[in-house]
């Protein structure tokens, strides 16, 4: 496969999963692992790009509630109108991913990047969500009366995400029905809460992208993977969204049990 089509299904992949709560690490471990593209330059400049991509994806679709929250900057600590509280929220929920992402980052990264361990947290994933539309149901509330304590939980429920096979947006829905919230109202705060974290993880790979520099190559690969990231991303929070308004999680868990069974069986057979 020509390494440009590589480049764009794996910018597809991560612009789709990133959103979707099947795992966007997981998807693109097991990518490279299923068709061998870990030598194919996908490296700390096609990471980068499709961060920024998927980053992008979320400030475009949500560019009300950012641009609210970026006027509401200056009265961030003691304002009292809605941009300024999910502001603070935000700020308050990022606490949790920069302590715990500052502590076990390389940890996580040297030993849990492997298509078992995505087997594993898939499967648990998948029974989570079906345990979750079981017990969070009988509850609706919105984002709007939110507390500090639940935007803290929010917090932690995203610093599983680095793990592969956790997903994003599933951990925080996960996290949110468990207190009350709709599906919707709890990925919406969700992707909010994910502008941050996904700003840091594009940084520090920016950071380290300056110590290996950018061949032209790389900003070929760099072009492709962010566009196609940002496009696909924002058709899948936007369908997202809508489907979470009257549909359950039930086939994101189905589909992540099938998933991990398939990756078990791969493994067994190499």
């Amino acid at each position: 496969m020509p390494v440009h089509v590589a480049a764009a299904l794996l910018g597809a992949v991560q612009g789709l999963t990133e959103f979707l709560p099947v795992s966007s690490s997981a998807h693109l471990i097991l990518a490279r692992a299923f068709f061998g593209w870990d030598d194919r330059g996908f490296g700390l400049a096609f990471d980068v790009a499709t961060h920024v991509g998927t980053l992008l994806a979320i400030v475009v679709y949500f560019r009300e509630d950012t641009l609210g929250m970026l006027r509401a900057l200056p009265r961030v600590a003691a304002g009292t109108d809605a941009d300024a509280r999910r502001a603070r929220l935000i700020a308050i929920g990022t606490i949790p991913v920069v302590i715990v992402g500052g502590l076990l980052a390389d940890v996580i990264e040297a030993h849990t990047r492997t298509p078992l361990v995505a087997a594993v947290t898939l499967a648990a994933g998948a029974l989570l969500f079906l345990l979750v539309e079981r017990v969070g149901e009988q509850w609706r509330q919105d984002d709007r009366g939110m507390s500090v304590g639940q935007a803290l939980v929010f917090g932690l429920a995203q610093t599983t995400a680095p793990v592969p096979g956790v997903s994003r947006s599933g951990a925080t829905i996960v996290a949110g029905m468990l207190m009350g919230f709709t599906r919707a109202g709890a990925a919406r705060f969700g992707f909010l809460l994910g502008i941050p974290a996904i700003v840091a993880a594009a940084a520090k790979e920016a950071i380290d992208l300056r110590q290996v520099g950018l061949t032209p190559g790389d900003a070929t690969l760099f072009l492709i993977g962010g566009a196609t990231a940002f496009v696909v991303g924002y058709l899948a929070i936007r369908f997202f969204m809508r489907y979470l308004g009257s549909h359950s999680l039930a086939v994101f868990a189905w589909y992540r049990l099938a998933l991990a069974g398939t990756v078990v069986a791969w493994a067994m057979t190499r």
